[in-house]
């Protein structure tokens, strides 16, 4: 079965590329291009779902025309048009650009929301989610900063139109961040660090107390105090598992 699943994914890994290497187009010359031409042609390479085209459009006519009267629309265009090549290094600078360069844009609250999509992006793992693999261990520094950015979106921006995506997203993300501090505080309980096993799984109950992964931190307090020999500390979690999860199987034991 594992070696099915490391030839799928190399397999996969060979069609990407392969159809990358097909959607590549010789360079070609815009020198003599009006920016109404190149923008043209990017917005029809946009629609077509050709985003590295457009991004040659798109990066022209910000280089040759800075200050024309698409400047802003181009700024917005490649932040987009990056987002959609899965290229969060260039999305993000773009981003950040725009929002040192247009603080009072009325697009502004649409760059923080794509902000936020763009390092939620850069979380996911597109062949981990295809074969089914858990990787909620994977570092979380992506996800912790889409959802500071998707907060910073609702507090700055409480009416904007993405407000509502933007409150979805931040539960999914959290679930995912518990997810993290739930892997770790396992690990600490195989290596017998029951300190830290039990620090980490109070620390999903304070910062993720409304998430799937409450049940479990809960229990892994309980075993900690308990190898800790902390009594009135392991028989208040077990109070505190008794009330919310009474068919929990650790209180059977």
């Amino acid at each position: 079965m594992h070696k099915f699943a490391k030839g799928a994914t190399v397999a996969l890994l060979t069609l990407v590329i392969a159809a990358c290497s097909s959607n590549s187009e010789p360079e070609y010359e815009v020198s003599k291009q009006s920016p109404e031409a190149l923008y043209s042609q990017a917005r029809t390479s946009m629609e077509l779902g050709n985003y590295a085209k457009a991004v040659r459009n798109l990066e022209a006519l910000d280089s040759r025309y800075p200050f024309g009267p698409y400047k802003t629309q181009v700024q917005l265009d490649m932040i987009y048009a990056y987002y959609k090549l899965d290229d969060p290094a260039s999305a993000i600078a773009n981003i950040d650009r725009f929002i040192r360069l247009n603080p009072t844009s009325p697009d502004i609250d649409y760059v923080y929301y794509m902000r936020g999509l763009v390092n939620m992006q850069a979380d996911d793992y597109l062949f981990h989610d295809m074969l089914g693999i858990d990787r909620s261990d994977r570092d979380p520094k992506n996800a912790e900063q889409a959802f500071k950015d998707f907060d910073l979106l609702i507090k700055r921006y409480p009416d904007s139109k993405y407000a509502a995506d933007a409150r979805n997203r931040m539960v999914a993300l959290k679930n995912r961040l518990a997810e993290y501090n739930l892997k770790v505080a396992e690990y600490y309980t195989m290596m017998n660090a029951w300190t830290a096993a039990a620090g980490r799984a109070q620390e999903v109950l304070e910062q993720y107390p409304d998430t799937p992964s409450t049940q479990m931190a809960l229990e892994i307090m309980v075993k900690a105090y308990d190898e800790l020999g902390q009594k009135p500390l392991a028989a208040h979690a077990r109070q505190v598992l008794m009330a919310n999860y009474p068919d929990s199987k650790l209180l059977k034991e």
